[in-house]
């Protein structure tokens, strides 16, 4: 089977995931249509990848009969909206991270994903890797004992970008960057919830955050403590280690996209395809691991994704809301 992709945005992240996706070898992914709010920046997109349809509204992909599933790559404050209408337009819907501001709005994307009887997937292509694969089955194995501490940081110099620096775009650390350091702590803690969650953070002139320091206190004293910042960059130190009674895990370099990781059972890494179009961001390769989740998925009938399923985006959403709270961030969107 091939799976027939429609992209919603235009931008360097559909740029990426569309080269990831078209990388060879490929024979099971194709993509029909791309759609944009100017059609003439579809029509440029459709050029470079040679795709068949552009359209000049997302309402025309929804449309698109060809279609089997849709990515959305648009900026995120319109990632709620979108989701609704591809799903009731009867399209799988992959959704780029945030899929939201909230738990709330979480929610009301996956009843409706329930409701039309679609897949939907949160994009946090972290899950999809084969190292973060290998990670939680060491973790769930019981290999590493028991999980006494997480420990991660996200910093990168980007507050003075437009979608990162105003509120009514979406903007700060916590939906961008600390969501990542995040997903990690959920998944090691296998979905519990902190009895505890402390954050600290930064708040810029406009109200959004700019860092934040945040501590997660589990039950029988497991701790994950999580830092992002999006005033300076950390490079190489934008890592992750885990640590069991048994042993570490570490993830030395880009903890959200790694190529490989140490565990107690050895080295695991991954290759990354290579797409015909440059990507912008690092590792972007590994988005064709979350593209191939999703087609297994789909075939198998599944509405969503074990790797990140609709409980997984609960347990992230959760604390994000207590950090909105206690940070006393301006969410406008």
């Amino acid at each position: 089977m091939v799976l027939r992709w429609g992209i919603c945005g235009a931008g360097v992240i559909s740029n990426d995931f569309v080269s990831a996706l078209l990388a060879p070898p490929n024979n099971v992914h194709e993509v029909v249509c791309i759609g944009a709010r100017c059609v003439n920046r579809a029509q440029s997109f459709a050029d470079k990848f040679g795709i068949k349809s552009a359209y000049g509204s997302y309402e025309e992909v929804a449309n698109d009969p060809n279609v089997d599933v849709v990515y959305i790559g648009v900026i995120h404050i319109s990632h709620v909206t979108l989701s609704k209408q591809m799903l009731k337009s009867g399209k799988h819907v992959l959704c780029e991270k945030p899929m939201g501001a909230s738990l709330t709005q979480i929610l009301e994307v996956q009843e409706v994903a329930r409701e039309f009887g679609k897949f939907f997937m949160e994009g946090i292509w972290s899950r999809c890797f084969p190292v973060y694969r290998k990670i939680k089955e060491e973790v769930l194995s019981g290999k590493l004992g028991e999980i006494k501490h997480v420990q991660a940081q996200f910093c990168k110099p980007i507050n003075k970008v437009e979608r990162v620096a105003k509120p009514e775009l979406g903007g700060g650390g916590l939906h961008n960057l600390g969501i990542y350091p995040i997903q990690l702590a959920t998944m090691i803690f296998n979905n519990q919830k902190p009895e505890r969650i402390t954050a600290d953070g930064t708040l810029s002139d406009l109200g959004v955050d700019e860092a934040s320091c945040i501590t997660l206190t589990y039950k029988n004293g497991g701790r994950a403590v999580l830092i992002y910042s999006t005033m300076y960059g950390a490079g190489k130190n934008n890592k992750a280690t885990i640590y069991g009674t048994n042993g570490i895990i570490e993830l030395n370099e880009n903890f959200w996209c790694p190529v490989e990781a140490t565990l107690p059972s050895g080295k695991v890494s991954n290759e990354l395809a290579v797409g015909p179009v440059s990507y912008n961001y690092s590792n972007s390769g590994g988005l064709r691991f979350e593209a191939d989740c999703v087609k297994e998925c789909i075939e198998a009938g599944k509405l969503e994704c074990c790797e990140m399923s609709f409980a997984d985006s609960q347990a992230v959403y959760h604390i994000i809301d207590e950090v909105v709270k206690q940070i006393g961030m301006d969410v406008k969107w």
